[in-house]
């Protein structure tokens, strides 16, 4: 059974250093879920569940519709016969991760509700992934979806405008009830740094806003939930150690410095209902569970795997490894009660590398290749 969420008219929502556009169940082209239809799970059936993150790199259908990238038009040779077998290719690849793929697939870099679909019920037909959710927004090419084994429930699309400009893609929250405890997931593909690292960095910053804004609602609402921020964030875990210390970066580490430039921006309020609120960036942590040493102990703060569980990167770019997709994990994963963290890994082994164990990009013109990102898995356990 497919649904569409009404649509609902965006509000405005006026922040401490600009106005975005916020939107709950906002209606973005494509927007839709199917449920489960007797292959997928409704209870928890092993202690671990594993997690994966992928920007899959261009997933463009068969048909023109008028977005497509340059390189996926028929006039260049892009056809339904090598859509199909690019699929069945990256069917084959996720059966290999994990036991017989992931149960829970979120993804990066896909076109339309129906790839995603053709994906969960050909694809990877039997494997069980029953429940799926696409999200886009108008006129543009590519969104962000997720396809499970467990049930998702209320989504909610949240669409962002700085100055007038809008992110290329929404930021898509799910909550999936995993044996009565429930889990939320905040599904990203973030600005890129085409235009100018310093120069897109406004509207990451204001993805992670509208994240922040959101996990204080979810908080007071479901104090402790375990939440998961995945996706392409287009930034580095250490972005602002390679810009310098210049500038406030949407992802920030526990650091002297980045606190202090924090502070200089006025970030903090003093006296409010939101009181020690960060604002616009994602503080990360190498600690379990996740703490901050130089910023105000009330502010947000995640645990990344990367320089523990992860090595290397997961986009390679000019002979250089980048650590561009993320698992940013709230305090919730490891307070000893519901589902907690157990381990992360980036997935380097073919089909998804090479013999030199770099990402294998797809071409469309010879249909080699899978992707130019590596796929993160996090395995996640039930506490005794």
């Amino acid at each position: 059974m497919k649904y569409v969420l009404n649509p609902e008219k965006p509000f405005p929502v006026m922040l401490l250093l600009y106005s975005v556009l916020v939107s709950c169940l906002l209606s973005c082209e494509g927007l839709t879920g199917l449920q489960a239809g007797g292959n997928g799970k409704n209870d928890i059936q092993s202690e671990a569940v594993t997690i994966v993150s992928w920007n899959s790199q261009t997933l463009f259908d068969g048909e023109e519709h008028g977005t497509e990238y340059s390189d996926y038009l028929p006039s260049e040779g892009w056809n339904t016969e090598k859509f199909n077998a690019r699929l069945l290719s990256l069917g084959e690849a996720i059966q290999k991760i994990g036991k017989n793929g992931p149960d829970i697939l979120a993804l990066q870099e896909v076109e339309n509700p129906a790839v995603l679909e053709l994906l969960a019920e050909k694809a990877l037909s039997g494997s069980g992934y029953g429940h799926s959710f696409f999200s886009k927004s108008p006129g543009t090419a590519l969104g962000i979806g997720i396809i499970s084994r467990f049930p998702l429930s209320s989504p909610k699309v949240h669409a962002i405008v700085f100055n007038g400009e809008a992110a290329p893609r929404p930021v898509l929250e799910i909550w999936i009830e995993l044996e009565n405890s429930p889990i939320v997931l905040f599904i990203c593909h973030w600005k890129s740094k085409l235009g100018g690292d310093s120069t897109t960095e406004t509207l990451r910053r204001a993805s992670a806003r509208i994240i922040l804004r959101r996990l204080k609602e979810i908080e007071n609402q479901t104090p402790g939930i375990p939440v998961l921020i995945m996706g392409d964030l287009n930034e580095n875990h250490d972005e602002f150690y390679r810009q310098a210390g210049n500038y406030i970066c949407a992802i920030l580490p526990d650091d002297p410095k980045a606190a202090e430039l924090a502070m200089q921006e006025t970030v903090f309020r003093d006296s409010s209902e939101e009181a020690g609120y960060q604002g616009d960036f994602l503080i990360i942590s190498a600690e379990k569970p996740p703490k901050t040493v130089y910023f105000p102990g009330a502010v947000q703060v995640f645990y990344s795997p990367w320089e523990q569980e992860l090595k290397n990167g997961s986009y390679y770019y000019k002979n250089e490894w980048e650590t561009i997709d993320h698992l940013l994990f709230s305090p919730g994963w490891f307070d000893d009660a519901g589902w907690e963290f157990d381990s992360c890994a980036v997935v380097d082994t073919p089909p998804f590398t090479s013999v030199k164990g770099v990402p294998v990009p797809y071409n469309p013109r010879t249909g080699y290749g899978l992707s130019d990102h590596l796929p993160l898995m996090a395995t996640i356990k039930k506490s005794p």
